[in-house]
């Protein structure tokens, strides 16, 4: 098979069997690929651990695996004519995997970041080592802490995650990749209203019920109540987009349309959301975590290599999560600058070519897809207003 339709091939099991956001599948495609894991019979013969080294997170490895398992299952009866489906199989509805347990239970401190490193000294020396998708992601949710002061961190991670996923889906269409109509342009977010972050159309649910006190701590016991008008979601009569405003609305969670429609339109028993796929923020917050790296060390003494490599997990997450504080400072101190001078809208509008100024360079076209760059952020720093 051509390397493109293999690619091809292995994203749409990653995200149609696997359920995988598009981001997290793009950004990790490469490294299945080099661990010899292109297609869903390879991955079905390896194991959660194997898996669990490249997307160093044990659910999703089983997740993936049991897709995989199941699909070759199926692919091997459908081989063998002496096998006939059962006519009292049904069709599985859509599940969200990250929903166990319900969103209820999510509170502002379960998805806390690091704190942001201010120190400039400090971040005008560091190079850190990642993927464009996760620097989207970090702009982003650093962006609605200025253009949006009033949604919580969690909102702000969903509505962050579903700018990434909406960016790499236009990117895997250019590539080639993907094909054919998004769910928005079918029209599965008609009449549920929009936010434009970093340039990017948004269709969002609103979180009735959730309120901040002055503190900053929630009011009330669950971050969600119940969602009124989650009906509108799947009606396609009403033509006309319902435009937020800000300073007036409620709480909001990103929706995951590419989900819903995937799922055609059914809906898991979740009280939480209305039964309606959303971008969690426990998602987005861990890929932030688990992104950063800092860049290989370029070594020629085989010692050198071996000490490398016998880096202790430990420490190469707090290394990840030290280095996640550096972006985040050098973010804060970015948009600060220009905060006083420009608008929200504005604001909002700059923040893609600053994106674009820094994002690692990688191979253009499909050799580039989920490839990983350096990020320096001291280039981050130069886009600051002059004083």
């Amino acid at each position: 098979m051509p390397v493109h339709e293999e690619l091809q091939s292995l994203l749409r099991f990653l995200t149609q069997d696997a359920k995988l956001p598009l981001a997290k599948a793009m950004g990790n495609v490469k490294e299945l690929q080099k661990a010899g894991l292109s297609s869903a019979a390879s991955i079905a013969k390896s194991d959660a651990k194997s898996l669990q080294k490249i997307f160093e997170d044990e659910k999703l490895s089983k997740q993936i695996l049991n897709a995989a398992k199941r699909i070759s299952k199926k692919r091997a009866s459908a081989d063998d004519p002496s096998t006939v489906p059962s006519p009292s199989k049904r069709k599985r509805s859509y599940v969200d995997p990250e929903s166990s347990g319900g969103l209820s239970s999510v509170t502002e401190e379960a998805v806390l970041l690091p704190e942001a490193v201010r120190d400039e000294e400090a971040i005008s020396k560091t190079i850190l080592y990642a993927n464009r998708a996760p620097l989207v992601l970090a702009f982003a949710v650093t962006l609605l802490e200025y253009t949006m002061p009033e949604q919580p961190l969690s909102s702000r991670l969903s509505l962050a995650q579903a700018v990434v996923s909406l960016n790499s889906r236009s990117k895997a269409v250019s590539l080639g990749l993907a094909s054919g109509k998004s769910a928005e342009e079918e029209g599965w977010g008609m009449g549920q209203p929009v936010v434009k972050i970093m340039g990017r159309e948004v269709r969002v649910l609103k979180r009735w019920g959730y309120q901040l006190n002055n503190t900053g701590e929630e009011k009330s016991h669950d971050v969600v109540s119940d969602i009124k008008d989650q009906d509108k979601l799947v009606s396609n009569n009403d033509s006309k987009i319902a435009n937020i405003t800000i300073d007036t609305e409620p709480a909001m969670w990103g929706l995951d349309l590419e989900a819903l429609r995937s799922s055609n339109g059914a809906r898991p028993t979740r009280s939480d959301t209305g039964g309606l796929p959303i971008y969690t923020p426990q998602s987005a917050r861990d890929y932030l975590y688990k992104s950063f790296a800092s860049p290989p060390m370029s070594t020629t003494s085989a010692g050198d290599q071996s000490k490398s490599k016998s880096k202790s997990s430990a420490r190469a997450l707090e290394e990840k999560e030290r280095n996640l504080g550096l972006l985040l400072g050098a973010l804060h101190l970015l948009y600060t600058s220009w905060s006083s001078v420009l608008s929200k809208d504005e604001l909002d509008r700059r923040a893609w070519v600053w994106y674009v100024q820094v994002r690692p360079e990688v191979q253009t076209g499909v050799a580039g897809w989920g490839a990983k760059g350096q990020i320096k952020l001291q280039d981050i720093l130069d886009l600051r207003r002059k004083k």
